[in-house]
């Protein structure tokens, strides 16, 4: 990721009795992941450097997207990657590509960040703070919600989608106990079903060397799945996608799953391994074997392969697909919520 002179590129405002904000590019979101001094909750996997930073090199670029950043003294307080029009400030979003957003805050920091923030806001002409979709649980809610009121602000938050997770247990046939009784026994009637088609093999693909290839096997599949999934796949999209795979291989972050039957790539998936969860970020398969259940199976065997890497959490992110809930997920909300700064 190309980096700025910071010093040529931040411009700095007054201070407040909190502390001071500075509005920077993008692309300085490295240069505070990487600084082991400062003790910030990277919480949120959208919110990661290698994962904003390749959407906004397609997505994001202007003058209204911007990263703000708080400071008390030397210390870093937190950081909002905002897009700015008007009298309104948004937490940065995508309604395709980004599933949910927060704010990136110093532990015990949160009510300094949000004060010093909301009198940036005010100075500036912004009245309106809108977060678009963030968790429930989020740094974002439990801030505005613990803080708001008593620093001059109203806050008014609604559901507007859900996500699906799940913790992990020890052990596969503990997953497969956790499930209801019809789903267990479907599964493993899957499996087996598979396993009778001939040789089935499941490639993990993380080394960044290996992934420029096996993103073009996933591409396809993607594609081929459904008429929408084709039509969404745009030029802009699928180069977003190579890009972003990429980069969150060289960050260690990356799980592609390729499942092959008789060296025939029939479904893969997407996912992103980070502090100790996995997230499923997107899927596909080949619709010529829809009747070996290829792109379900893909989805059980990254659960599977997850509980032998000793991971706690599988995270199957946005949409109320079916499925989700009935291989184990259980529902949270995602939340919009707008401020009305007084």
């Amino acid at each position: 990721m190309l980096m700025k002179n910071r010093a040529t590129t931040k411009r700095e405002f007054a201070h407040s009795p909190a502390g001071t904000v500075t509005v920077e590019p993008i692309d300085h979101l490295e240069l505070y992941w990487q600084d082991s001094g400062n003790p910030l909750k990277w919480d949120c996997l959208f919110m990661l450097p290698p994962w904003l930073g390749t959407w906004w090199s397609y997505f994001g670029k202007g003058p209204e997207t911007q990263l703000y950043v708080v400071r008390k003294e030397n210390a870093v307080l937190g950081l909002a990657p905002l897009t700015v029009r008007g009298d309104t400030a948004r937490l940065i979003s995508d309604s395709d590509l980004i599933d949910y957003s927060d704010v990136i805050v110093a532990p015990s920091g949160e009510r300094e960040f949000l004060s010093t923030l909301f009198d940036h806001f005010r100075r500036e002409g912004i009245s309106r703070f809108d977060t678009g979709r963030v968790r429930a649980d989020s740094t974002t809610v439990s801030c505005l919600k613990t803080y708001s009121g008593s620093i001059g602000s109203d806050i008014s938050c609604a559901p507007v989608d859900v996500l699906y997770e799940m913790d992990l247990p020890d052990q596969w046939e503990g997953y497969l106990v956790s499930l209801s009784g019809k789903e267990r026994h479907e599964t493993r009637r899957k499996i087996r079903r598979l396993e009778s088609a001939g040789y089935v093999g499941l490639r993990t693909i993380e080394d960044e060397r290996d992934v420029s290839y096996a993103i073009e096997t996933f591409l396809a599949l993607f594609r081929s799945n459904r008429e929408e999934k084709a039509l969404f796949m745009t030029g802009d999209v699928k180069s977003f996608f190579r890009s972003l795979a990429l980069a969150m291989a060289k960050s260690g972050l990356l799980t592609l799953y390729v499942l092959d039957v008789n060296d025939t790539p029939i479904a893969a998936a997407m996912c992103f391994d980070y502090r100790s969860t996995v997230y499923l970020y997107n899927n596909g398969y080949d619709r010529h074997f829809d009747y070996l259940s290829g792109g379900i199976l893909t989805t059980v065997f990254s659960i599977r392969e997850s509980i032998k890497r000793n991971r706690k959490r599988y995270n199957f992110l946005r949409g109320t697909e079916t499925y989700k809930g009935r291989l184990g997920g259980r529902p949270l909300k995602l939340l919009q919520c707008e401020v009305t700064l007084r």
